[in-house]
């Protein structure tokens, strides 16, 4: 049965590389499709993982299949290029992926025994800094920082951050500090904007967004996600303003529109 499976999945994988294959044929491809380069589909790649999270959040497995399809789409498409350039193949990709996890799980395919999560984590951890030596690259705490900064959605890369700065120590002693510093941020960035330095007000929004990240990172409260839903509830009450409305939302005064808001979010919260 465990067989069977297999050569169904390998067979509609060897579908899509085929496809793509043939979207990329010189001579009866799309013209699109062969415009692309690695570089110019990095905002497909992000846009398609960004709405594989919001599916996965929504519950819907009709639309995860299809947003982790377009997702592994940009996998195969990446390969494609990559072949065609003799770079590297998909082939290598999985492989190397493979290899990866059965030397990073040594409690599942070797001898190694583990009590909890938190060894397993450990292990992990060991086991990555022994890879980075072994490629003789920088394991230094800035280098591995900067990966985050550049390669990371901003609020997901201040998490990281945060979380690799709390590991070796630079971290206050409760969270009454976090707050202490909450305050003091905020209090920086009002100064900032009454004086109308824009590039210092900037800085100061920045360092306040970073101890409001940390805060949720002391509450183990996800930044992004609460940030989602914010979106969300905003757009679900939009919404039901524009269906209590009779003129276009525009045409209406602010205190008009803060009642129909009000209305809204009652409807939202019987509902």
């Amino acid at each position: 049965m465990i067989q069977q499976t297999n050569t169904k999945i390998l067979k509609a994988l060897d579908n899509l590389i085929q496809i793509v294959t043939q979207l990329r044929s010189p001579t009866d491809g799309c013209p699109w499709d062969l415009a692309q380069t690695q570089q110019s589909l990095i905002p497909y790649i992000i846009e398609e993982a960004y709405e594989v999270a919001d599916a996965l959040q929504s519950k819907n497995q009709e639309a995860i299949v299809e947003e982790l399809g377009d997702l592994l789409l940009q996998v195969v498409l990446q390969a494609q290029i990559a072949q065609e350039n003799d770079d590297f193949s998909l082939e290598d990709i999985a492989n190397i992926i493979t290899a990866k996890l059965i030397r990073r799980h040594p409690h599942v395919f070797g001898d190694v025994i583990v009590a909890n999560e938190a060894e397993v984590h450990h292990n992990w951890e060991k086991i990555k800094r022994e890879e980075k030596e072994e490629k003789q690259e920088s394991n230094t705490l800035s280098d591995k920082l900067k990966i985050y900064a550049r390669s990371l959605p901003t609020m997901m890369a201040s998490l990281k951050i945060s979380k690799q700065a709390a590991k070796i120590g630079f971290e206050w002693e409760n969270a009454d500090g976090v707050w202490d510093k909450f305050k003091e941020e905020l209090a920086e960035f009002q100064e900032a904007i009454e004086i109308g330095d824009k590039q210092h007000a900037t800085e100061e929004l920045g360092d306040l967004l970073f101890t409001v990240i940390n805060l949720a990172r002391w509450y183990k409260l996800d930044p992004t996600l609460a940030l989602q839903g914010t979106n969300q509830r905003f757009i679900k009450r939009i919404s039901m303003m524009e269906k209590f409305a009779d003129l276009p939302l525009e045409e209406y005064t602010i205190l008009e529109l803060e009642s129909l808001w009000q209305e809204a979010k009652k409807k939202l919260a019987s509902s």
